[in-house]
Parts: C-alpha cells; structure tokens; sequence
C-alpha cells in the first residue's frame, strides 16, 4: 500500500518535469518489443479515475502488472522515464553524506523529533522544538522547510491570541449587554404613583397617555439600538474566531501534506506533532475539498486523516531502511540487476532520509555501469538497433548473473528474422525484375532493422544482376521519397555517377549531399568537443542539426548519449523552451540565466535571454540585464 501511495506522488512530480522536457509518453513510441514498452495501455481504471481531479489534472492510475501509469490523459512507463533516469544516476555518483556537516543536520531533526514526542511534550520542549527549526533550516539539504514550518507555527499562535482578544471582546461587550437590559427593563417599567397622576378627564387622561408613552420611548429606544449592535458584533466576533481557527488548520494541513508530497517524510512527522500540540482539540481531519478527499480515500480506503499521512511517513521510513538493506545484500550476491531495481525504488520513495544520503559512492557505483547500460539498451531498442542492443544484453548479463535477457533476446531476434524474410523476398524480386516489390521489400526491411548490415550486401548482389545506373536511381528515388538521407550520404559515390546525366536530381543531391556535409562536421565537431569533457558544447552542436535533419539515426543516436550525459543541462533548457511557449516569460528568462550559469558558451541559452529580452523590455540592451 505504501509503495502504491508513493509511486502515485512519485508518478505525479515525474510526469509534470517529464511534460516540461517534452518527454514522450510510452504510447506514442513505435514498438520495438523493448522490454520497458508495454503491449497495451491501461483500460480499467482510467475511466474510472476520469471523473476526479487534483491539481487540476485527472488523477493518476497505476497498473501494478506492468507498471504503467496514466496521468492527465498520458500513459508512462515508471522505470523508462527520462527524468528519473537522470535524477537516479545523478544519485549514484553523488558522495555519501557523511560528514559533520550532514551528521549535525539529521542531528539536530533527531533531536526536534524526540522534543516533540507525546511522552516528552511540555511548553519547554515545545518552545525549545521551534527554536531549533530555524538552526535546522539553515542547513542545505533542508531547503528552508523547517524555516516555512517555524514560519506556519507562529502564524497558528498570532491567530490564537486574536481569538484570544476577540473572546476577551465578546466578554465585555456581553457585560455591557446585560447592563443595558436591566436599563431597558427599568424604563420600561410602569410606576403606581405615576397612574395615580394621571387626570380625571378621560380626553386629558389619553393626551397625558400618549405623552408618557413617547417619553418612555425616548428613553428606551437609545438603549435598544446599543443592544442591536451588541448582538451583530458578538455574532461577526464568533464568526470571526471560528474562521481564524479554521483558517490556521487547513493552512497548516496544507504544509503537512505539501511535506507528504515532497516525500520530506522527516518534516511531516515533525509537523503532526506540532499540530497536535497547538491544534489541542484533537480534530485531525484533513480540510480539503472532497476530491482531494476521495484521491486519499481512494488509496485503499484510508481516512483523509493526518493520522494516516503520519503512519504512512513512519512506514515509508520504515520501508526505505528495509530496502537499503535488502540492496546491500543483493550487492554481495552479485545480483546487479535486481540491486538496482531496489536502490530505484527506495531513491523514489525515500530520497531525502538519511538512509539514502548516507549510501556509501563505492555502492552505489557498483550498480551504475548496470543502470547506465541498461539505459543504453532501452535507446538502442527504440532506435532499432539491434547489433549494439544484442552486444549490450550479452555485456550485462555478464554484469549482472540475475539479469533477465529473455525480453530484450526475443525483440532483437524477432526484428532479425523479419529483416532476413524481406531481404529474401528483395532478392526474388530482383531475380524476377519486379522493381515495385524489389522497392517495397527493401523498404520494409530497412525500416525493420535500419543498420542491418546485411543491407549493403543484398543490395550488392541486386545490383549486378541489374542495371547499375538505373537501380541507383530508383535506390535514390525511393530514399528521397523516405528522406533517408544517412543512406545516401553513405553510398553517395554510387549515387553521384548514377544521376551524372540527370542535372534536376543531380541538383536535389548535391543540397543534401552539402547539408549532410555539414552535418557530419557538427557530429565530429561535437565528438571532438565531448573529448575534452565538454558534453553540454556536444550535445547543443548537434542539436543544431537535429532541428534540421530530426531523422538521421547516427544524430539521434549520438545526441542521445550526449543528452544523458549533459543531463541537468539539457534540463533547464527544455524547461526554459516550454516555459517560453506557454508565454511564461519570467519563468523562462530564470530558466535560460540557470542555464547560461550551468554551461557559459552556450550559444541556444543566450540566444533565449536576448530573444526574451526583446519581449519583456524592448528598450532594454540583453547585456545589462545578464549582467
């Protein structure tokens, strides 16, 4: 249940970074057979989530049998995502956090946990508990929520003491209302000795009547008025405290779960134990809409209660430390595979315990070269290439003994056997002169299996039982038709002789020719640069081209394993670029100055600044605002 609860915030975080760098979803790519690429999406319970909201997206759905998740219309694979990717191996090489720097911090939340235990609350150990949450958010790991947690608490006690003075308010003015009842009362009462006044003469009697009537009125109506405004401000006062006392608990709530959410178990727990002590009422239901309600009820049937989110922190700290000692164990059978599957899980779920941070490097490199090979697989697959993809599974199952190659083993025969039967059929073709067969068996075996080395040769063999020149055509007709200009970059001397008596289409290859010229001195251009150690000058080089030649597999290949290794980079870039076309101009020029500050020579970061610049202040020189 805990896993369930966590993978579904988890999946929520990562699914809004992966829309901000223009992830894919799983169900727009084509299928490889990879294991990470399901067979089919989620049906039952998409539907049946479509009707409910948070965040004010649909809420999410998790398939525990092939763990695939659908989140705001999207489909995502959990362990095939970009972004976790990234986070997770920026993990693995950090250092552990050892030093007296992180001992004093976890120290110090040690220490705020114990004051604020049921067994040790005291005004004392509540007032020294806070006045050590400003000491722990001084520390970097904490990001100041311990510092926007003293903040709340103190915002909770201003509020009692205006509930405090709105009671003492109440008091006095309800004193001063039973005054002026017993004034009313007075005045209204009717003195024997004033009817004895009264005159004989029935007409005189009545004036005098009427005459003492408006003076019993005179004196009663001030008083009545008073007693008016008496009871409206006691009501607006009860109202007024009412909802000061309400207000203070859902915004201290609303911390509470924000902390859940974040995974800052630590913090939450920290929390419930302030809000039971200042909130003495012992109410801990969550105020928050009912959708937001029945997200949290939905999650097996739990009350939406702060009871639960703090029984859930215990337990996922509870799990995290489990799971570290279950990832130290596999580490010493040499099972890599399932090790890092479960230092995956408890990076997801417990990233900012200290049982996480303190992992020691060595460990956590051991599994490394298995997450980064693995990664490297699932790219190979989804570009089709199977000749590195059967060299990669052949290098990790000598990593790993308990690596599972079945899946991986199946897609890249499966493609190879398919890519052999349309070569077959290409060669019969040929043999028989059927060109339009010869030409739709080529081009389904190239879009199979596109660097099948096996391509050059049939196309040798069908090339001398033909006419050269003619064949080169129409290979360079169908190629132009594909835009599979790697192709005939690659066997452009063939093409060049063939289209010598052709100026138009001698013309159309001599442009692509240039251009694939260019793009192969950025690809060098780039391979020289990531030389030196620079990845994010690789990978922003052939970006260039990528945005004019998005189908070059050798491109895409390269730019892939750049794009993993400039990882935070590439990052802020895609978050600046979708910041700035959703018109988030503000976020987006913080986003390009991040991203100048990672990588300086960065020619698409300041192109971003000076473009927004211009929007934002047209009058205004890109320089000085850089600077």
């Amino acid at each position: 249940m805990l896993r369930l609860i966590v993978c579904l915030i988890s999946i929520c975080l990562i699914s809004v970074w992966a829309k901000l760098h223009a992830q894919a979803p799983v169900s727009s790519r084509p299928a490889t057979g990879s294991e990470s690429s399901p067979s089919s999406t989620p049906s039952s319970g998409s539907a049946d989530s479509g009707s409910s909201k948070i965040l004010g997206k649909e809420l999410p759905f998790l398939d525990l049998g092939n763990e695939i998740a659908t989140w705001d219309g999207k489909v995502w694979n959990i362990n095939n995502n970009r972004i976790f990717r990234a986070r997770l191996e920026k993990y693995l090489n950090a250092p552990e956090e050892t030093d007296a720097h992180s001992r004093a911090y976890q120290d110090l939340i040690a220490r705020i946990i114990h004051l604020m235990s049921p067994q040790n609350i005291s005004s004392r150990t509540l007032d020294e508990a806070w006045s050590l949450l400003p000491k722990a958010a001084s520390y970097d790991i904490d990001a100041n929520l311990c510092q926007t947690l003293a903040s709340a608490i103190y915002s909770v006690w201003l509020a009692q003491d205006e509930r405090a003075r709105l009671q003492n308010a109440n008091a006095a003015l309800r004193k001063e209302q039973e005054t002026l009842q017993h004034n009313a009362e007075i005045a209204n009462m009717t003195r024997l000795d004033e009817n004895n006044n009264a005159p004989r003469n029935p007409i005189a009697a009545a004036e005098w009547q009427k005459e003492r009537e408006a003076n019993r009125q005179i004196r009663l109506n001030p008083i009545l008025a008073r007693l008016a405004e008496i009871e409206a401000t006691l009501k607006a006062n009860q109202l007024k405290r009412d909802l000061t006392e309400l207000q203070a608990k859902t915004e201290f709530q609303t911390l509470i779960i924000q902390f859940f959410l974040q995974r800052r178990f630590q913090h939450v727990i920290i929390a419930n134990h302030f809000y039971r002590t200042i909130f003495g009422d012992g109410d801990t239901q969550i105020k928050f809409d009912e959708k937001t309600k029945e997200f949290f009820a939905g999650l097996g049937g739990l009350p939406p209660t702060l009871n639960v989110l703090d029984s859930l922190a215990n337990e996922a700290i509870r799990d995290v430390r489990e799971g570290i000692e279950a990832f130290r164990f596999l580490l010493e059978k040499g099972e890599l595979a399932s090790a890092a599957q479960r230092i995956a899980e408890t990076f997801a779920i417990g990233e900012y315990l200290p049982e996480v941070r303190t992992l020691e490097r060595d460990l956590k490199r051991r599994v490394l070269e298995f997450t980064q090979k693995s990664n490297q697989l699932l790219s190979a697959l989804e570009v089709k290439d199977y000749t590195l993809a059967e060299d990669l599974v052949m290098q990790l199952e000598s990593l790993a003994k308990d690596f599972d190659g079945s899946k991986p083993r199946a897609a890249i025969e499966t493609a190879q056997t398919v890519a052999a039967l349309h070569l077959a059929k290409a060669r019969n073709a040929a043999v028989s002169g059927d060109r339009e067969t010869l030409e739709a068996e080529l081009k389904a075996a190239t879009e199979i299996w596109p660097r099948n080395p096996a391509l050059a040769e049939v196309s040798s063999a069908i090339f001398s039982q033909a006419d050269v020149q003619q064949q080169a055509l129409v290979d360079l007709d169908r190629l132009f038709s594909q835009k599979n200009y790697r192709q005939i970059y690659e066997d452009k001397v063939r093409f060049i002789a063939a289209t010598a008596l052709f100026p138009e289409r001698q013309a159309k290859l001599m442009e692509i020719l240039g251009k694939m010229q260019q793009v192969e001195g950025l690809i060098i251009r780039a391979s020289e640069i990531a030389k030196r150690g620079d990845y994010a000058g690789a990978w922003e080089n052939l970006e260039q081209a990528y945005k004019k030649f998005p189908d070059d597999p050798k491109l895409n290949q390269l730019r892939a394993d750049y794009t993993t290794q400039a990882a935070e980079f590439v990052r802020h870039l895609r978050w600046a670029e979708e910041q700035e076309q959703r018109n988030q101009l503000g976020s987006s020029l913080a986003l390009y100055l991040k991203t100048q500050q990672l990588y300086p020579p960065s020619e698409l970061a300041r192109e971003g600044v000076e473009r927004l610049i211009k929007k934002i202040w047209p009058h205004v020189e890109a320089s000085s605002v850089q600077r």
